[in-house]
Order: structure tokens, then C-alpha cells, then sequence
């Protein structure tokens, strides 16, 4: 018999603003007792929820069920910047030009795939622009070396034929209140959300059809005959078939051990404001979205809801194997992006922070995902390489069509893929990769 002892349980750090302001709808239903299932996914986030969304309309009859550590969109997928990236996004490569054409191009499918998958969940579950807003992306370049990589970038998606517009200086003005920024380049096709919103709202639509349950962490999965037992602190399911929506803590399952990346990243959300609270025009539009030009500087978002503004800024990347950063840690680079977040807005300094907090990242080192029937009956959807909301989103719709047979056109390219290359052993992973990422966050400077 197939056992696995799950060695490590989610821990999240901080919380998120996104969870805090965002509503709930449904009532919390710990797993009590030994139930059975014909699908059972562990993990609600991007791809275990979106598994189990095409799961329901491609086997209505089937009883899908659903095991949650913590609460719904109080982990990984409640706490990211809510980017959905249809053009290319590797996190790993120091800058976001495109790459082989034709490898590009089947990535751009592959991710407007997902976005489309998503805009018809936020068009059936009735979500406001205030949740799923097609605005599109800008990256904002705050200094000369910025300025080249989005000249650099900009050019490479003309090469390709995607749609972009450089800003100057005065439109970056106009948008964000900001004289920080000396440019931009826009991209149409990117959607931003209220990550945490988004996902309990996609959550309360499942159900009844899927049962969620919160606070049911999966402490052993074991393989009996033809099925899948997963025991929980007061109970377990029962499923012929599993799927693993853990990202990073596939790793805790006993799979792609020393193959993948655990990186944190770090946010703070600024108090509630008013449009005349600073004066006009102090933080722009009621809503922007800025990445930064250079991967390792500062994401920076403005949210507005009911006549309320907030700020969300988010900096510095760290390789935690553990899978935990601490309070301290979280505390120390709130105070960074205290800094950072007076520079871009001096007439906005010492605006309190109400909420900062880590989130997870998994990335693999050759850039694939974490994916595949890695046993019989059991099934990865993880490693989103750094972009969780569209790349988690996919996995979770390919998961499911690999696992009944059913595939869409996409999914004999999408599992076409290497598994995740070996990194070297510790403690020189360690060593290698914080020392690439703090260089290279010293080389973004201003953009950070």
C-alpha cells in the first residue's frame, strides 16, 4: 500500500488585505467524519478550484470534494498582487523579453486560456470590476535601466505582433498621482482582480454541487486498492481519483522533492483614503496597476471601492526551502516599503499601513510546472513559476481533462513538457539563489 505522511502544513505570515477586505458569503464546514467522494481535490486555491469548475461541467453526476488546510483565500491565493498575464512573465529570467517565438506564442494561448476561463466564471458569478477588471498591465520604469527594458520589451512584442503603448512620463503623471516614474508600456490583454475576492466568490458558485471543506488539512494520503484515502485531524475521504492544488507543498507529499523553488514575496496595504483626503490628483485614477520594469522592483496597485481608495505595494523576493518566513521578517521589510511607498508618493507620507504579509511563490529553475499523474489516480497541478493567478488557473483546467480522458487541444502541448530540473543540494541552493535575487534586487535600484 502507496502511503504518504504529509511532513510539513501550510504557514502563512501576516495578513493579507485582500482577505481582510474582502467579504465572505458562505458558512465555514470543517471535513467531520469518513465520507466518500468520485473526485477528491486537495487545496482551494487557483487550480484546485478551477480543477474542480471544469471537473463539475465535464462530470455533473460526479461527487467532487474539496480539503482545505486553512480557510479559503486566507493562503497563497488570497495574498498575490491579483495580476492575470496573458504576455510572457518569467520571474526567473531578469527581465520579461520574449523568448523563441513559438514558445512564446504557445504560452500566450496557454495563458488567455485561462483568463477566458476565468472571465466566464466572474461573468456567471456575477463579479463587479471592483473583482475582475480587463484593464490591462503597465510596466513602469523608474529609472534610465528601466526605460531599456521596457524599449526592450516593447520591441520584442512588436516582433510577435502584440498590442503595447509606451507612456511618457506625464501619462505615468496623470494615472498615478506619481512624478516617480519617467515611463510605461500598457498591455491590454492582462486582468486584474481582488485575488481573495475572486476566489470566494468562485468558491461559494461551486457549491452545493462541490463540497468545500476549510480546516481540513490532509495529514496522510494513502493508496487501498483502487483508491485514495485522505485522513484529516477529525475525518477522511475516500476517492478513486485525487488532485493536488498545493503548489510548493506538493514537496510535502513526497513528490519533486529537490526540484522546485520556494520563493516568498512581501506587500503592504495602505489605510483607507479619500479622493480629497492628500488633494487632487495625489494618487491619480481610482484604480491602476503598475508592475515594474524590472522584475525584482516594486509592483504597485490603487484600488477604490465605494469612494475609499487603498494602496498596495509589493517588494523583495527570498528563497525560504522551509516553506515559512516569521513576523520579523515580514515587519522588516514592511518598514523597506515604508520607504518605498513615501518615495513615490512624499504627499502621501506616513499614510499608515493597515495590513503587510508574505505570500508563496513556487518556481521550477527550467521554468515548467510541477504537473502530470505523478501515481495512479493522483494528479499534479502545481509550481506556477510566479504567476499564480493564470498559470495555477490552467493547471487546474488541465488537470482535470487529463484526468478524465476528456482533454481539450491544449493538453497533449501543455503535459508535453520536461518535469522540473534538480537543483543543486543544500545549503548551496540556498547560498546560489538568495545571493542571484538580492543582486539582482540591487541592480533594479530605483525600480525597488
Amino acid at each position: 500500500m502507496t502511503r504518504h505522511v504529509v511532513s510539513r502544513l501550510p504557514c502563512d505570515t501576516g495578513t493579507s488585505g485582500w482577505e481582510a477586505i474582502g467579504e465572505r458569503s458562505f458558512t465555514l464546514k470543517p471535513l467531520e467524519g469518513d465520507i466518500t467522494a468520485d473526485w477528491l481535490i486537495i487545496g482551494a486555491g487557483f487550480a484546485g478550484l478551477s480543477a474542480a469548475r471544469r471537473l463539475s461541467s465535464l462530470r455533473p453526476a460526479d461527487r467532487i470534494v474539496i480539503l482545505e488546510a486553512r480557510e479559503v483565500a486566507k493562503g497563497p491565493a488570497g495574498r498575490n498582487s491579483g495580476f492575470m498575464i496573458d504576455v510572457p512573465h518569467n520571474l526567473s529570467a531578469g527581465e520579461y523579453s520574449v523568448a523563441d517565438e513559438t514558445v512564446t506564442a504557445a504560452e500566450i494561448r496557454q495563458n488567455r486560456l485561462a483568463i477566458n476561463f476565468a472571465r466566464n466564471i466572474a461573468e456567471e458569478f456575477g463579479m463587479s470590476r471592483e473583482v475582475f477588471d480587463p484593464s490591462g498591465k503597465v510596466n513602469a520604469a523608474a529609472s534610465a535601466r528601466g526605460m531599456e527594458l521596457n524599449d526592450k520589451y516593447a520591441r520584442s512584442l512588436g516582433r510577435i505582433g502584440e498590442a503595447h503603448t509606451l507612456l511618457d512620463a506625464e501619462q505615468m503623471r496623470e494615472m498615478t498621482g506619481s512624478h516617480y516614474y519617467r515611463g510605461g508600456l500598457h498591455t491590454p490583454g492582462a486582468v486584474m482582480i481582488q485575488p481573495a475576492r475572486y476566489i470566494r466568490t468562485l468558491a461559494a458558485g461551486l457549491q452545493p454541487k462541490v463540497c468545500v471543506h476549510e480546516h481540513s488539512p490532509v495529514l496522510e494520503l494513502s493508496k487501498a486498492g483502487r483508491d485514495w484515502i485522505a485522513k484529516s485531524s477529525r475525518g477522511s475521504v475516500t476517492a478513486p481519483k485525487v488532485i493536488l492544488g498545493v503548489n510548493g507543498h506538493i514537496e510535502s507529499f513526497g513528490h519533486f522533492a529537490g526540484r522546485l523553488l520556494h520563493i516568498f514575496t512581501y506587500a503592504s496595504m495602505t489605510k483607507a483614503f479619500s479622493k480629497d483626503e492628500f488633494g487632487p490628483g495625489v494618487s491619480g485614477n481610482d484604480r491602476w496597476a503598475l508592475l515594474p520594469a524590472d522584475p525584482m522592483g516594486a509592483t504597485v496597485r490603487k484600488v477604490t471601492s465605494e469612494g475609499r481608495s487603498r494602496i498596495v505595494i509589493r517588494t523583495r523576493f527570498t528563497y525560504d526551502p522551509a516553506l515559512k518566513v516569521s513576523e520579523q521578517r515580514v515587519a522588516h521589510i514592511a518598514a523597506e516599503q515604508r520607504k518605498s511607498f513615501d518615495g513615490r508618493f512624499p504627499e502621501m507620507a506616513g499614510l499608515p499601513m493597515d495590513y503587510s504579509w508574505a505570500g508563496a511563490l513556487c518556481l521550477s529553475k527550467n521554468h515548467v510546472p510541477a504537473f502530470g499523474e505523478i501515481e495512479d489516480g493522483l494528479y499534479s497541478a502545481c509550481c506556477e513559476n510566479g504567476l499564480g493567478t493564470v498559470k495555477s488557473t490552467l493547471a487546474g483546467m488541465m488537470a482535470a481533462d487529463l484526468a478524465t480522458g476528456s482533454g481539450c487541444a491544449e493538453l497533449e502541448q501543455y503535459r508535453n513538457q520536461p518535469e522540473p530540473s534538480r537543483l543543486p543540494p543544500q545549503p548551496f541552493a540556498w547560498l546560489g539563489v538568495n545571493s542571484v535575487i538580492r543582486f539582482q534586487e540591487l541592480r533594479a535600484g530605483r525600480e525597488g
